[in-house]
Formats: structure tokens, C-alpha cells, sequence
């Protein structure tokens, strides 16, 4: 099966509300590899690759994310595959 890779940017209520945590959860969980981390602006930004049917899986979960949080915005930008060898919760 072909890899692929996607770039996430999600705006909203997302730091402080374990955003990251839920998503590396998600991620691991879907067999995913990348990472998810906090930016300074606000948003959380999440790389992952895999399969297609996992990448879009986790796509919509992040339009949603768990209980806490808001998402207001999500803007997903495909990347070439990077060769990621595990799922990783950035500082």
C-alpha cells in the first residue's frame, strides 16, 4: 500500500485542552507516523503519513478532536512522505 502524507493545521480552543495528547492517541491507534505539536500562534500543527483509508480517518477526527476542545478552522496540505518511524508529541 502507497504512503501518503498529510500536513494539519488546526485553530481554535486547542492548547491546554490535551489536544496533542488525544492526538497521539488517535495517531497510534491508526498506525499513523509523525508528529503534533503546539505552535506559538495558537493552533496545533500535526504531520502524519500512512495509509490513505488512516490519514483520512484521522483528517476528520481532527475537524472534531476529543470532548474539551473547539476546532474552529482545519486546513490539511498534503507533503511528501518524510519516512516517519513512530507517532511523537512535540514540545
Amino acid at each position: 500500500m502507497s504512503q501518503q502524507c498529510m500536513q494539519a493545521l488546526v485553530s481554535g480552543r486547542v492548547q491546554g485542552v490535551y489536544f496533542r495528547q488525544s492526538t497521539l492517541q488517535q495517531a497510534q491507534a491508526l498506525g499513523l507516523r509523525g508528529w503534533v505539536r503546539n505552535l506559538s500562534d495558537g493552533r496545533v500543527e500535526v504531520w502524519y503519513e500512512g495509509d490513505e483509508q488512516a490519514l483520512q480517518h484521522l483528517s476528520r477526527w481532527l475537524e472534531q478532536g476529543p470532548a474539551q476542545p473547539q476546532v474552529h478552522e482545519l486546513e490539511l496540505h498534503r507533503q511528501p512522505v518524510q519516512g516517519f518511524v513512530d507517532f511523537q508529541l512535540l514540545r
